[in-house]
């Protein structure tokens, strides 16, 4: 049977996500989808709450939900932005980052390290998987520019 790109993509997703649960033990305390939302704020911090959504492919509540427990363990910042006031910026705290380099580092080494080992090519798999993910981001949408003018931020190129 010939498998399509979407169904092998699945695969190889469910397949880390299992590595990942197979990793973590009673000492770990944050789950996978944590250490992704840590990890793409280590990225892009500090970020208004619904880039992080859009970074993360989740929706805005979604969000709001995965940011509670991380926010009350001190993980993350979440205020309103000064240059906005109806934005919520978040950024990684200083405990978030240490718990991050603790438990998610670790974790995507292990896997380049296993990718290796078997005579995977890793550093092309990432460049790929970067290219992919963008052709597969949809584009902004484009708004008025009077929309712009009235969030006060300049309208992107």
């Amino acid at each position: 049977m010939d498998e399509g790109l979407a169904e092998l993509l699945y695969r190889v997703v469910m397949l880390m996500g299992d590595a990942a649960r197979r990793r973590s033990g009673p000492d770990r305390r944050l789950s996978t989808s944590q250490l992704r939302l840590l990890g793409t704020l280590e990225e892009i911090q500090p970020a208004t709450q619904h880039r992080l959504a859009e970074a993360l492919a989740l929706s805005d509540p979604a969000v709001s939900r995965a940011l509670r427990p991380l926010e009350a363990e001190g993980y993350v910042a979440v205020d309103i932005d000064p240059a906005h006031r109806r934005r919520r910026l978040v950024t990684l705290t200083p405990a978030g980052q240490a718990a991050f380099l603790a438990e998610g580092k670790p974790l995507e080494e292990e896997f380049r390290t296993a990718l290796l080992a078997a005579g995977f090519p890793y550093e092309q798999y990432l460049a790929d998987t970067h290219r992919l993910a963008a052709l597969l981001t949809p584009a902004p949408q484009r708004r008025p520019a009077a929309a712009w003018e009235a969030d006060g931020a300049p309208e992107p190129e």
